[in-house]
């Protein structure tokens, strides 16, 4: 019998894309000796994302899906997908058509020749902004200097898992998920392919300034206690400065010097004051994460499924 190939894609508000994707996945993959199905993650969609791949599934077995009862996350969403499947490999890609099918072969046929994970980097194109680039520049080099993981810059959600890989992120019991790093963590023979993202079809991107900065946070935190390390550095640089200022008081006092009034009591203040919230937020963050994880919550509720 031939092996199956799961395509894991969650989606969010993205009817107009799903015919195209599917008529992609399809020419893709027809001519490929597997067995292959498409699984939607609907993560709590409020359009008729839902109805659209329900009468999809009725005519196409290939066609499966998963429907949370709101809004849990993308992280989450590629969970589902995960302790669903039971393919012999899983593909997750993102429903926006920006990650290629056309893509699927050249990863298959690494996975093929021995590969257990075969992610993707994707390229920058002439129509990314500045800030986006810069911003994402910043986040990689931040996670590769403050953790004990090395992501490629680019490295995305887009990639090819192993069943014995899917296995053991099955287990996993992280509540703050970061699929990149964690399956770069996990190890295995691991091999990369580079792609120019295409347009997006239709809609726009989901993902905001707001939502990357705390993937961003959550990705450092989630592999690195550095920060915690970093805040006692700044704490003990504070106080070294606090005292080196004390000969200078000492000094005024001795030769009828007029010590610099409110102006210079506000600043240092200010200084002191933010530098302590800082350190505050830092440690309010990891305490965050240990008080989420104690609660043992799921990381998603199905309201509907049809997994075949």
């Amino acid at each position: 019998m031939h092996k199956k190939i799961s395509i894991i894609i969650p989606v969010y508000n993205e009817i107009s894309n799903i015919p195209l994707m599917l008529s992609a996945l399809n020419e893709a993959l027809q001519s490929l000796p597997y067995r292959y199905n498409v699984i939607f993650v609907d993560d709590g969609s409020d359009d008729d994302t839902l109805s659209f791949i329900k009468q999809l599934a009725v005519n196409d077995p290939k066609v499966n899906y998963l429907s949370f009862s709101r809004n849990f996350g993308h992280q989450n969403a590629l969970k589902a997908g995960f302790d669903k499947s039971d393919a012999d490999a899983v593909i997750c890609m993102d429903g926006d058509m920006q990650h290629p099918p056309s893509l699927l072969p050249e990863m298959i046929a690494k996975w093929e020749s021995g590969i257990d994970v075969v992610y993707t980097v994707r390229k920058d194109s002439k129509e990314l902004t500045w800030f986006k680039r810069k911003t994402s520049d910043m986040f990689y080099h931040l996670l590769n200097n403050l953790s004990s993981i090395d992501l490629e810059k680019g490295s995305a959600d887009f990639r090819l898992l192993d069943k014995k890989v899917v296995d053991v992120l099955r287990d996993i019991k992280e509540y703050d998920l970061f699929w990149r790093g964690l399956i770069k963590w996990l190890g295995f023979n691991q091999a990369s392919i580079e792609y120019l993202p295409a347009q997006r079809a239709s809609g726009k991107s989901k993902y905001s300034y707001r939502k990357m900065m705390e993937l961003a946070i959550k990705g450092i935190t989630s592999f690195s206690t550095k920060p915690l390390t970093i805040a006692i550095y700044m704490g003990f640089m504070s106080s070294l400065l606090s005292i080196l200022y004390i000969p200078y008081v000492l000094f005024s006092i001795y030769f009828g010097h007029v010590i610099s009034g409110w102006a210079s009591v506000i600043v240092t203040i200010a200084f002191f004051g933010g530098l302590q919230l800082m350190v505050l937020g830092i440690i309010g963050v990891y305490l965050g994460k240990l008080f989420m994880q104690s609660k043992h919550r799921p990381h998603y509720i199905i309201n509907e499924s049809k997994i075949s």
